[in-house]
């Protein structure tokens, strides 16, 4: 019996499609996880800071166009480390949607040298320029539906061409 295994990409990228199912933002719903040496080092989700309200419970909090309440993904898994002492020099992240600008610096100054993202969204072109001059790298993975086929993205743009 032969089995294909689900490629690296493909697998961390759907970690963070995970994570992103445990989003509490009612605006975007998005997922990070952040890997070294092919392991999974942390995940983040958006969501409110511990202890506060959730905007599916209580609303966005806009300012000026965006939602305060709300901590970033990226933000989130790479704060995540902070607090667990792990190290993200050199490793990479997968997150579901191209990271905003301020995510992007964070995630630069954090080491990590690679971004994959799944779906474009407002990709800034500082933010692109930043990743080039960091010698930084940034792909799009596109999810096979030969491993992903039973999950309710209900969004055929997610995946590979057949």
């Amino acid at each position: 019996m032969s089995f294909k295994r689900i490629p690296w990409d493909q697998y961390f990228m759907g970690q963070s499609v995970l994570l992103s199912l445990r989003s509490t933002c009612t605006r975007l719903a998005v997922g990070a996880t952040i890997v070294r040496d092919k392991r999974i080092i942390a995940g983040g989700y958006n969501g409110s800071v511990s202890g506060d309200v959730h905007c599916i419970d209580e609303g966005c909090f806009v300012v000026d166009g965006h939602c305060v309440r709300t901590i970033h993904a990226e933000m989130n898994a790479i704060l995540q480390c902070a607090k667990f002492g792990v190290k993200t020099d050199q490793a990479e992240i997968y997150v579901t949607h191209f990271p905003c600008l301020q995510c992007t610096k964070m995630i630069l100054q954090a080491g990590i040298k690679k971004i994959y993202y799944l779906k474009d969204y407002h990709n800034d072109e500082y933010a692109i320029r930043l990743i080039q001059q960091a010698g930084a790298t940034v792909e799009q993975v596109k999810l096979s539906k030969e491993y992903f086929a039973e999950f309710p993205f209900g969004n055929d743009e997610l995946f590979m061409a057949d």
